[in-house]
């Protein structure tokens, strides 16, 4: 089956990302709201169904469907990045680091301000003891979306962790 010209209307979306990043915004939610929406929607009713699917298995805890319905997305929309990251997660879940690493620099190819998957890296990083690397995209991260109180926390950790040595 051939590929789906699927890919998230982005267009448009510099002022979310804007109030988004100011730590101060009152409408930050409004525009993480708004930017996560856009992101979800790859212009095929079917490509955001396999998208749906994918979301509920990892809701439910099941990497293996996930992974599925995520590489069904990704085979027939490879210009949609919410697919890419979506699989992400799923290996992750699944313990796949190198898999998971592959798909999110996939994501960050077609979305590089995608807080999620820089998050996402970072955890990948920290995990395999690449403390540096993992604290450079946790900061990444959370310049885009000061409101993550988990990369926040992740940060002080390895801040703290690696006080008085060159990170």
């Amino acid at each position: 089956m051939a590929a789906f010209p699927a890919r998230a209307e982005t267009e448009g979306l510099e002022p979310y990302f804007k109030e988004l990043a100011d730590p101060s915004e009152q409408g930050w939610a409004r525009a993480e709201a708004d930017i996560r929406r856009a992101w979800s929607r790859s212009g095929s009713a079917t490509m955001d169904l396999l998208l749906k699917r994918g979301e509920q298995a990892l809701d439910d805890g099941d990497a293996d469907a996930a992974i599925e319905h995520f590489t069904a997305l990704t085979d027939h929309a490879p210009d949609f990045a919410a697919g890419w990251n979506g699989r992400a997660t799923a290996y992750f879940m699944a313990g796949l680091y190198g898999p998971a690493a592959s798909d999110i620099a996939h994501t960050l190819k077609l979305e590089p301000r995608h807080w999620g998957a820089l998050a996402g890296l970072g955890a990948i990083l920290e995990e395999m003891g690449d403390d540096a690397r993992a604290l450079e995209a946790y900061r990444a991260s959370f310049a885009l979306n000061p409101h993550q109180q988990d990369v926040k926390d992740a940060i002080a950790r390895l801040e703290k962790a690696h006080q008085g040595t060159a990170l």
